[in-house]
């Protein structure tokens, strides 16, 4: 499931906190930023969200940095009820742009793939910030793998589909009954062999194009060569 993220900016407004405010908590570590963007860009999980709202309120009521220190590190910080994350690695993930750049493909290409449900970010801010994991970047390669296979984004989209329910069959085999889960495998076995079978006919294109660009680009060179000894023969005909 894909975890709610605040970046800085929405952090700021929607708590009306100063940022110098949050710096200065941060400075002494009340909290943190749950990781950096690709870009650099602190960004904050909904629970950490929570502890910033709390110190909020409680700076509001008129306890100094002292005093808040002082009750954090007596009681903690209210339960949510919710298990928290792992704090992120700060290359973990990726915004649009830079995974865009590293699948060597357009941010609008990326957006589209979204859009159509192929690929899901794994955090998403309330304003609309996504980041991905590392792992897209080998998925969005697949991606156009498959485009060049002559497979459409809609086919590619039952693909996806696919695999996300072969992703909860393996971890948990009860998540369909047992006639869904027999279908849903058939159907992936099914698309595998497809996959398989127009492989290895690009293989058998591949294969023959190579030898005939092998054999042309010798005698296009052959040509070049027989030009140049004919220009050469002009220019010794022009001198006499």
């Amino acid at each position: 499931m894909k975890r709610v993220i605040f970046v800085k900016n929405e952090v700021l407004e929607q708590t009306r906190l100063a940022e110098s405010t949050l710096q200065k908590w941060e400075k002494s570590k009340l909290i943190k930023p749950n990781g950096l963007t690709s870009g650099q860009a602190p960004f904050y999980t909904a629970q950490t969200f929570e502890k910033i709202a709390h110190l909020k309120k409680m700076e509001d009521l008129g306890y100094k940095l002292e005093d808040i220190q002082k009750i954090i590190k007596k009681v903690g910080f209210p339960k949510t009820g919710k298990k928290l994350n792992k704090t992120a690695n700060a290359d973990e993930f990726l915004t649009v742009g830079a995974l865009a750049e590293r699948v060597n493909v357009s941010p609008r290409a990326i957006k589209y793939w979204e859009d159509m449900g192929i690929i899901e970010p794994d955090m998403r801010s309330e304003g609309g910030f996504r980041l991905y994991s590392e792992i897209y970047v080998y998925l969005c390669k697949l991606i156009k793998d498959l485009q060049l296979f002559g497979y459409s984004l809609e086919e590619i989209k039952v693909i996806s589909d696919l695999f996300r329910d072969y992703v909860a069959i393996n971890n948990n085999l009860n998540v369909y009954s047992r006639e869904e889960n027999a279908r849903k495998l058939d159907e992936m076995l099914e698309k595998i062999q497809i996959l398989f079978e127009k492989m290895r006919l690009l293989k058998e294109g591949i294969d023959r194009w190579e030898d005939l660009l092998r054999k042309k680009k010798k005698e296009v060179m052959g040509l070049k060569e027989q030009n140049q000894k004919r220009a050469r023969k002009n220019e010794r005909k022009k001198n006499e």
